[in-house]
């Protein structure tokens, strides 16, 4: 059974705007979607740098586990 979102509560302090209370799943909905929009920039970051690959024996020659 879905339950109506109640709306935004805003808290006021001297006459403006303080603080909002939110429903926990619109939080969360906001933090994913602001997770989401950092990874989005970071991969258009890292889309502008050429790619550098390195041979599977050098790798391994560095790999050191549990590091």
């Amino acid at each position: 059974m879905k339950t109506k979102k109640k709306s935004p509560e805003i808290i006021v302090r001297n006459g403006k705007p303080a603080a909002v209370i939110l429903e926990i799943d619109e939080y969360q909905e906001m933090l994913e979607r602001l997770e989401d929009a950092d990874d989005l920039r970071d991969l258009t970051e890292m889309r502008k740098r050429p790619l550098k690959f390195k041979k599977l024996e050098d790798f391994l020659k560095e790999y050191k586990p549990g590091v």
